[in-house]
């Protein structure tokens, strides 16, 4: 299973309802499952990929519906909770999860069916706090229709995300953006599931996960609400909030944020 940092093999997982999924592996060390957001694929974490890998065993999964990971006629958020702890149980003993948006709050749904989740980060996961206007949907879809996946993609950036101009044309030049493009198919249906997305506290009373919340200092205030409910639900969490930084640190911040996650995961990494 182990490969070196700057080479991935790809593995797949059966997910509780049989649709595979697609994991690319690559580094040694402890296992760290990295969960994407939306509009992306593994690939999203290649800034930070070559640094996680010297410590650990990366486990970079294609969420459901893009890359190489398959699908289901119907969806549901819940089949994705199942499919990160699916991978998190495939990749043996105790594992971090580091989750990014939509795909942070997957893991944290998976931390509550996996007993194998020994830590989690969680980057500005809205859990139901971070909501578009109600058009914004419509619009969304019209894009899609027409076969507008940039101006999609741009939009769904900008309106839901909240990304400044500047920093959705530094993503749209990046090579992960072709990623982007092939998976645009699948934001109207996971921005339905954010706003029917409910945050009931006492569901995670329980859960004694250590978690790190990281939190961009100059990110929009629902994102800021979304950490600090979830700080106070989690019996075990921090927030770190990054200076100067929005939603896509991995990006634009990129040593800001490896610094906050490996010191968090430095105790997990000795092992």
């Amino acid at each position: 299973m182990h490969t070196t940092a700057d080479t991935q093999s790809l593995e797949q997982v059966v997910s509780r309802d049989g649709t595979p999924i697609a994991v690319w592996t690559s580094g040694e060390g402890p296992p760290l499952v990295l969960v994407h957001g939306a509009a992306a694929d593994h690939g999203r974490w290649a800034p930070v990929l070559g640094a996680l890998g010297e410590r650990f065993t990366v486990l970079a999964l294609d969420r459901r519906g893009r890359g190489r990971s398959g699908d289901a006629a119907a969806y549901a958020i819940e089949r994705e909770y199942e499919d990160v702890a699916a991978v998190a149980d495939w990749a043996g003993g105790r594992v971090s999860v580091l989750g990014h948006s939509y795909g942070a709050v997957c893991a944290l749904e998976a931390a509550r069916l996996s007993g194998a989740i020994a830590r989690l980060v969680l980057y500005e996961g809205p859990i139901g706090f971070v909501q578009s206007p109600p058009e914004v949907v419509g619009r969304l879809r019209t894009l899609l229709d027409a076969g507008e996946r940039d101006e999609l993609l741009q939009l769904f950036m900008r309106e839901v995300a909240g990304l400044p101009a500047e920093q959705v044309e530094l993503l749209r030049s990046l090579p992960a953006w072709e990623a982007r493009l092939a998976a645009a198919g699948t934001i109207p249906r996971e921005e339905r599931a954010n706003r029917e997305y409910v945050f009931d506290p006492a569901r995670f009373r329980a859960l004694d996960t250590p978690t790190l919340l990281l939190s961009g200092g100059d990110s929009p205030e629902p994102f800021k609400q979304a950490a600090r409910a979830l700080a106070d639900a989690l019996p075990d969490c921090r927030i770190a909030v990054m200076p100067n930084q929005r939603h896509a640190a991995m990006d634009t911040g990129t040593d800001l944020f490896l610094a906050e996650v490996l010191d968090f995961l430095a105790p997990a990494s000795a092992h």
